[in-house]
């Protein structure tokens, strides 16, 4: 296991085991993905975030994989201007949107695949010209809300 890997199941483990291998499925599905690219980690204060994008600058993620205390949510960062013909992308912002997963296999739903390729094919040429993917732990900040529901407090 690499540093950097080592460093994320640290972040894992701040989770219930339900949640953190519901977020390590997530994540490896995602991941599947994405041959090239840069997927760069944030252990920020709401949730711990695995975002891909194709360097390893931060506003290039396009899509993430989110763990929260109770749930795991993958996000579209341009979901906005996505076609979502079965009206699964949650939020009312103006570019973001996310879909909360009730399972890491609701990621190999069809119309779910059918985002994330639609989300790839906007940065494609972008992607093309990365090198393999590639995992950067951008940030890891030092106060964060629980990672563990209340009723699960380790």
């Amino acid at each position: 296991m690499t540093a950097t890997e080592r460093r994320i199941a640290g972040f894992m483990a701040k989770y219930t085991p339900a949640i953190a291998a519901q977020l390590r499925d997530a994540r490896q599905r995602l991941r599947a993905h994405f041959p090239r690219g840069v997927e760069m980690v944030f252990d920020n204060y709401n949730a711990l975030v695995f975002g891909i994008g194709p360097t390893d600058h931060t506003r290039e993620s396009f899509i993430s994989i989110a763990g929260y205390p109770k749930w795991v949510t993958l996000f579209f960062l341009d979901g906005a201007s996505l076609h979502d013909p079965d009206g699964l992308l949650e939020g009312e912002g103006k570019q973001v949107r996310g879909i909360r997963l009730k399972t890491p296999a609701d990621m190999d739903a069809p119309a779910i695949i059918a985002l994330i390729e639609q989300a790839i094919a906007t940065r494609a040429d972008a992607l093309a010209g990365s090198p393999p993917l590639s995992t950067v732990v951008k940030a890891e900040v030092e106060k964060q809300r629980p990672r563990r529901p209340a009723s699960a407090k380790a």
